[in-house]
Order: structure tokens, then sequence, then C-alpha cells
């Protein structure tokens, strides 16, 4: 094997390093196996490490510019601890909010069936763990029945097999649905199908909580994604499609365009604006108004009205 050449050797230094800091106390063997060298490069390049440093404002190095480690365990045990480091700590951390918030995001991953194994999200957390300035809050997000039905629409879309499940319209009226799936998508936390719905002989987008019964059956699709043009919005309008008029601060019209139905009359009104959204049922739109607070108001119809205050307060006397 050619030896290593030198930009080789910085980049080991800057993994060894890191990697001794998170150990604490390790032996030179303990080391080599980890990295996959002889021990004779880990005691070399511990060496080296004791020798750099980063020099103060004399533009010389002094003791404490250097790092250092306990050279008596490594002389006599074979074992490496750093006593003194230097310029590590002076890196951007994360604070335990921020940590807590990507830990969270990377445990949501995980609970996905095709993440559950994956070895490099679990380390990430580790080290977003151990590396934040403050401990992070201690969280978790587990799979759930969702998961599941995730699996499961997923296998039917992979295997080009018809589902068959009740769904809850926007009327509340439960209906039994023959679907070929084409094509699963989220919009943050929530899952969606999309895929011709037999029963109403056109495109169709379910969405995973107003589904139940799921049964992947053993009939084969009859329509094809790539035999049907999917439209680039998630949501295309439908006879049974809710009308509701909002205002709206400005600022997020644009978070809105897919609810937004081509020639609707939009008004300005003061500094808002108003105009007109088509939702399938009333509990998308709760879920709609609470992610804008403050800046959307529902104006009609009074059922619509009705439907975001109730939910609103309910929220509220949760915290009374």
């Amino acid at each position: 094997m050619p030896p290593p050449q030198a930009r080789d050797k910085l980049a080991f230094l800057l993994a060894l390093v890191p990697w001794l800091l998170d150990h604490d106390r390790v032996s030179v063997a303990e080391a080599a196996a980890h990295f996959q060298v002889s021990e004779d490069d880990i005691r070399t390049s511990v060496a080296l490490v004791a020798l750099s440093g980063v020099p103060g404002s004399t533009s010389t190095y002094q003791h404490e510019d250097l790092f250092d480690i306990d050279w008596d365990a490594f002389e006599n045990d074979d074992e490496i601890a750093i006593t003194q480091h230097v310029a590590i700590d002076d890196a951007p951390r994360l604070s335990a909010r921020e940590a807590a918030a990507l830990i969270a995001g990377l445990q949501y991953l995980q609970s996905l069936p095709e993440n559950a194994d994956r070895a490099n999200l679990r380390a990430l957390v580790e080290k977003l763990s151990h590396g934040a300035s403050a401990q992070p809050s201690q969280l978790a997000v587990s799979g759930d029945a969702e998961s599941v039905l995730l699996t499961t629409v997923r296998r039917a879309v992979a295997e080009k097999r018809r589902l068959r499940f009740a769904y809850l319209n926007s009327r509340g009226e439960r209906e039994e649905r023959d679907v070929d799936p084409l094509r699963v998508e989220s919009i943050d936390a929530d899952w969606y199908l999309r895929g011709w719905c037999y029963l109403r002989q056109a495109l169709r987008t379910f969405r995973f909580d107003r589904m139940s019964g799921v049964e992947l059956t053993e009939l084969p699709i009859e329509h094809d994604a790539a035999e049907i043009l999917l439209p680039d919005t998630l949501f295309e309008p439908s006879e049974e499609d809710l009308e509701v008029t909002i205002e709206a601060a400005p600022e997020v019209i644009g978070l809105l365009a897919d609810y937004i139905p081509d020639g609707a009359l939009t008004t300005q009104v003061g500094e808002r604006i108003r105009t007109t959204l088509r939702v399938s049922h009333y509990h998308g739109l709760k879920r709609l108004i609470a992610g804008m607070p403050g800046t959307v108001q529902v104006v009609a119809p009074e059922q619509a009205r009705r439907a975001v205050a109730e939910w609103a307060s309910a929220g509220l006397a949760r915290y009374a």
C-alpha cells in the first residue's frame, strides 16, 4: 500500500481529534481498530496533535496555545486522553432549543418505515445530543397507526395493486372507495394519497387521517402513473369542494395559492386581501388557519367561521 499523502494525513487528524474528545480516554488499540490503521500510526498522530495549536496574540505558541495529552498514561499505559484542547470550543454550537428542534425532525424521519434502520440518522441524533451548548430537551417521536398505513399505501404503489378503504368526504359522509394508487406525498406532517377513484371516475387526493379500513387487494391497477398526467398542485378542484371567503395579510397569500381557484375574485379590504378558498372539508380548513395565526380570518360562510372558532376555543380550553 502506498504511503498516505499529506492531504490524507490532514483528513485523518481532523477526524481523530473530535473522536478522541468524544471518547475521553481510550487505548491506542481501540483507536487503531476504529480507524483501521496501525497502532504505530495512532501513536505518531497523537504525538503530532500534541504539537499542534493556535498561536496567541503575540503570534507565538505558548503552552496554553497547544493541545496537550496525559503523557504518563500515553507512554506507560498506551492510553490517550486529551487534557487540553484549543480552538474547538470557539466553533459555533447549537443552543439546546436548536438541537432539540433538529433532533425532533430526525426522529420523525426515523419513524418512517424506510428510515427505521438508518444508522447515520441515529449517529447524527447522538452527536446533536452531545454537541449542543446545553442538554437538549428530552423528546421522542414514535411510530403510530399512520406509519402502518403509510407502509401499506407505499406497498400498493410499488406493487401496482388496487386499494379499498372507507373515506370520510367533505360532507362528513363515509364512502367505500376503490382506488388505483399513483403517488404518495406529504405537506408538513400530513400525508396524502393521489390516485384514480373508481367511484368518482377521476383523479382524487385522499388524506390519510380520513381513510379507514384500508385493504390491499390482489387486483392490479388499471391506471398507471406513467399514463396519467398528475398535476403539479396537490389539490385539484372538484364539485364536492367547499368555498370559503377569507381575508389574509398580503405576505401569506402566496402560501394559500394551492387553495385559491383560478378566476377567484380578489379585493383589497384595508390592509388585507379578501379572496376565496376551496377546501375539501372544514377539518382541513381548521388546520390551515391555525398554521397562519393572526394573518388569516374566515369571513364566510358562518358554518366555516363556527368550525374554526370552536376548534380554537377547544384548544384554548385545554390550557385553562
